[in-house]
């Protein structure tokens, strides 16, 4: 018997994007250059005059636990890090706040704080949004939110831009998000279990859980004929899932070298211990890039000169090779992993949470557009 997936956590399958989803995309515009795409990070529009602007939307991803400085940290740099992926500096913030009735003002401020500075740092502007409590809302996933890139029209890539002959390169490893998060939310156990160089080392991957900086840097070489083909970050099923949508979104086949792409110890360590393949893992902070061959040697030296660590780990095939995976000598087919083991040994890992406490206000109150100055942890700005 067949396990069901349709209605497994994360992305919908490409089946349910092509059946429900891509039929059923509104008004034709002729100025959208890139639209929806399962597999295919977010939107171009040409805006004219040679200029596009690159717009993608994710969940705002909130995990309090991390305290507010590095919660807000991460929540910005996902949904920039998809836009980065276009080649295009992100830009632009808009962001919606559906708040839990247990979020205090103060615990918004020291929120909001930190969205401010990680955008300030980045370079983005938060330009718009809503922020409101509402019942029904939980962490993390706390609303939505999308970026804003502009450009040239001919500095832009997609993941559907890889073609035959391209080298793949990978940067950082595989599993840098699953560790990173494993080691600043269970320090104690892993110090215990593994020893506190791992554990330290996991928890300091926490910063790496980014590829802003990894795809800006690797476009500085050139794009398209001259460079760079297609970026990716490998997020929701890890290194595998992202490889496998990029072939998909492209319509290309894949040989692939597990031993090249890196795991680093403390990676290895972190997923065996809590029973993780560390390639099916989330692992935001992992770029997967496609180039043209007489660019991947710059391609890594740039990324060197700006500390990230990065490997040439296979080559773009026509599309009737498939993709194929080479470990120890040994040649198999990929497919797309069924689903990311993150969260299920995330939710093992955690103790019993206790109950939450009664919602206070009634239904749709609404916070504050402008965070107070006077608070002690707000210098943010207010949205409407």
């Amino acid at each position: 018997m067949t396990q069901d997936t349709s209605r497994a956590s994360g992305k919908i399958a490409a089946a349910t994007f092509g059946d429900v989803i891509a039929p059923r995309l509104g008004a034709r515009r002729p100025e959208v250059v890139v639209g929806p795409r399962h597999g295919v990070d977010g939107a171009i529009i040409d805006l004219g005059a040679g200029q596009v602007m690159a717009i993608t939307t994710d969940p705002f991803f909130v995990m309090p636990d991390l305290g507010w400085e590095r919660a807000a940290w991460f929540a910005v740099h996902i949904v920039a890090s998809d836009a980065a992926t276009s080649g295009l500096r992100p830009a632009y913030l808009a962001v919606d706040l559906n708040l839990p009735h247990s979020m205090t003002d103060d615990d918004l401020a020291g929120l909001w704080q930190a969205v401010h500075q990680a955008c300030r740092d980045l370079g983005m502007a938060i330009v718009t949004g809503h922020t409101a409590r509402y019942d029904g809302c939980a962490f993390p996933m706390l609303g939505g939110a999308t970026v804003v890139g502009l450009g040239a029209m001919d500095r832009y890539v997609t993941p559907a831009m890889a073609s035959p002959g391209d080298l793949l390169i990978v940067t950082k490893g595989a599993a840098i998000e699953t560790t990173g998060l494993f080691g600043v939310m269970f320090p104690e156990r892993l110090t215990a279990e593994l020893g506190r160089p791992t554990a330290d080392a996991a928890a300091a991957l926490f910063w790496q859980m980014s590829v802003v900086k990894d795809a800006l840097t690797a476009v500085q070489v050139g794009v398209r004929g001259d460079g760079i083909t297609a970026m990716h970050d490998a997020t929701e099923r890890g290194v595998w899932g992202g490889l496998v949508e990029i072939a998909e979104a492209s319509g290309v086949g894949m040989r692939v070298e597990q031993n090249a792409i890196l795991l680093r110890p403390e990676a290895r360590a972190v997923c065996e211990h809590f029973a993780i393949d560390p390639f099916i893992t989330s692992s935001e902070g992992t770029l997967l890039l496609t180039c043209r061959p007489h660019r991947a040697g710059e391609v890594i030296e740039r990324l060197a000169q700006a500390e990230i660590a990065a490997t040439c780990a296979g080559e773009i095939l026509p599309p009737e090779h498939g993709v194929r995976v080479i470990q120890d000598g040994k040649e198999h087919a990929l497919q797309s992993p069924r689903e990311d083991p993150f969260w299920p040994a995330f939710q093992r890992a955690r103790p019993p949470s206790p109950q939450p406490p009664p919602p206070r206000g009634g239904e749709g109150e609404i916070v504050r557009e402008t965070v107070s100055r006077s608070s002690k942890s707000s210098r943010g700005r207010g949205r409407s």
